[in-house]
């Protein structure tokens, strides 16, 4: 089912399924919206009550004036909870879905059972990645978002799944027509000001697992050994044959994924 609520002062689409005890929330990435989960949904536990929004700035919600900060996502999603009456949910985020999920945890632990980051990390950005964020704001706001996204999108994904993902590849690209380019560019400024997670994450009681592809440019396995070495306390899964877009990818590994934490944790 599909609705609108309004949280933190914005309009936010929803899509809701399920009535169980165990509440998922979905939180998509960059460039993305609450579709983009079509393909996980049928690797869930049916048993499970599952939410997901399009986050601050794109798709259908609304949108912060200049900057959608983690902490305003995270401010937006508590709304939303509030509203359905979920006191604890297992949260999947990917990509900045998952730098959401972080922001939540710093702001709300105990309206999280656990965190699951598919595709992201806990850093924030460095100077060189902050100055490239820069660049992508200027060619939003100058009318090339569509154009950004048919660059960005397909690099998202591993080269040998192009093929058997090339539709769901241009629903994301075609998805991007929708969006507004001031949201979509305060979301941009948003990933910018976000904080460094490492010591919050070591610090937490909430279990915390974090899903990498074997061929994600974004995040490439020597980035991962690092992130073991910092994080030895977190899971740790490198699912093969997928990118940046594991969700999408390889659903069915990861439905295994999420089935075996929720069945761990209380909600």
């Amino acid at each position: 089912m599909e609705y609108f609520v309004t949280s933190n002062g914005i309009p936010v689409h929803v899509n809701e399924t399920g009535k169980g005890d165990e509440a998922i929330v979905l939180l998509h990435g960059y460039l993305e919206t609450l579709y983009v989960w079509e393909d996980l949904r049928e690797y869930l536990p049916k048993s499970s009550h599952i939410i997901s929004i399009d986050l601050p700035g794109l798709g259908l919600t609304g949108s912060a004036i200049e900057v959608n900060s983690m902490e305003f996502d995270s401010a937006v999603l508590l709304g939303v909870l509030d509203r359905l009456s979920i006191s604890r949910v297992l949260i999947v985020g990917h990509s900045m879905g998952g730098y959401v999920g972080q922001r939540f945890l710093r702001d709300f632990p105990e309206r999280i059972s656990a965190l699951i980051n598919v595709n992201s990390n806990p850093f924030a950005d460095n100077p060189d990645r902050l100055a490239d964020r820069q660049k992508e704001i200027n060619f939003i706001l100058n009318g090339k978002l569509v154009q950004l996204a048919q660059i960005v999108v397909p690099n998202m994904f591993c080269k040998d799944n192009l093929r058997r993902c090339d539709e769901r590849i241009a629903e994301i690209v075609e998805i991007c027509e929708t969006h507004d380019p001031s949201g979509v560019a305060a979301v941009v400024r948003g990933l910018m000001s976000r904080d460094d997670n490492v010591e919050l994450i070591r610090s937490s009681s909430v279990p915390v697992c974090f899903i990498y592809g074997d061929s994600d440019v974004y995040m490439p396995l020597s980035k991962v050994e690092e992130l073991r070495e910092l994080l030895p306390e977190c899971r740790h899964e490198i699912v093969s044959q997928s990118g940046h877009n594991t969700h999408i990818e390889q659903p069915a590994v990861l439905g295994e994924v999420i089935s075996d934490i929720l069945s761990k944790v209380s909600c």
